[in-house]
C-alpha cells in the first residue's frame, strides 16, 4: 500500500478493526518513511452474474438500475431508503445464491416481483404492469384479484391496496369533481 502523502511503498498496519455491519475491514496504516497515519477499507469484490435480456444480448448486473426501478415503482408510497437498500440487498443476494454465471432477467424481474409484493401492493402492481406488459383494464384486474386471494397474508405489512371505505358513483349526468 502506497502511503498517500509521501508516495512511500512501505507501510504497516496499526490496527484492524470489522466496521459495523462486518462487510469490510478497517485498517490503521502508518508509513515506514514519513511517519503518516491514513486509514484503508477492505471489503470483498464479488462478481455477479451477467443478466441476459429477453432479445438474447449480455449486460454487467447493474444494481443502480435495480435500486431505480425501485424507486419508480415505490414512488409517493410509504416506503423509505432502507426498505430500498433492503430490497437491493435481498435481490443479490439471490443473485449471489444463484451460482449461476449468467441469468435470465426474467428470473431478476421475478425477484423484484417478489420483492415488491412483500413491501408494498401499490408499487407491486405498478411493477407487474409494465413487466407482465399488462395490455388492458383486465389484466390490471386479475393481478388485484390475485393480490386479494392473498390479503390475509399482507395484511397489517402494508398500506390497504383498495380504499376502506367503497366509492360512491355521482349522481346520473353529473361528473365527478
Amino acid at each position: 500500500m502506497y502511503c498517500p502523502f509521501c508516495h512511500h511503498t512501505e507501510t504497516r498496519v496499526v490496527d484492524s478493526r470489522l466496521t459495523e455491519d462486518g462487510s469490510q475491514v478497517r485498517r490503521r496504516r502508518a508509513c515506514e518513511h514519513c511517519e503518516a497515519r491514513f486509514t484503508t477499507f477492505e471489503s470483498v469484490e464479488v462478481k455477479l452474474a451477467s443478466i441476459i435480456k429477453q432479445d438474447g444480448r449480455r449486460e454487467a448486473f447493474d444494481d443502480q438500475k435495480l435500486r431505480s426501478s425501485l424507486e419508480r415503482a415505490l414512488h409517493k408510497r410509504p416506503a423509505g431508503s432502507d426498505t430500498i437498500d433492503a430490497a437491493v440487498d435481498a435481490i443479490k443476494r439471490k443473485l449471489r445464491a444463484n451460482g449461476e454465471r449468467e441469468v435470465p432477467s426474467r428470473k431478476v424481474g421475478d425477484w423484484v416481483m417478489a420483492e415488491l409484493r412483500r413491501i408494498d401492493q401499490v408499487a407491486y402492481v405498478r411493477f407487474a404492469s409494465v413487466y407482465r406488459r399488462f395490455e388492458d383494464v383486465q389484466a390490471f384486474r386479475e393481478e388485484v384479484e390475485l393480490l386479494e386471494r392473498d390479503l390475509p397474508a399482507l395484511e397489517g405489512k402494508q398500506l390497504s391496496l383498495l380504499e376502506d371505505e367503497p366509492i360512491v358513483a355521482p349522481p346520473s349526468g353529473r361528473k365527478a369533481g
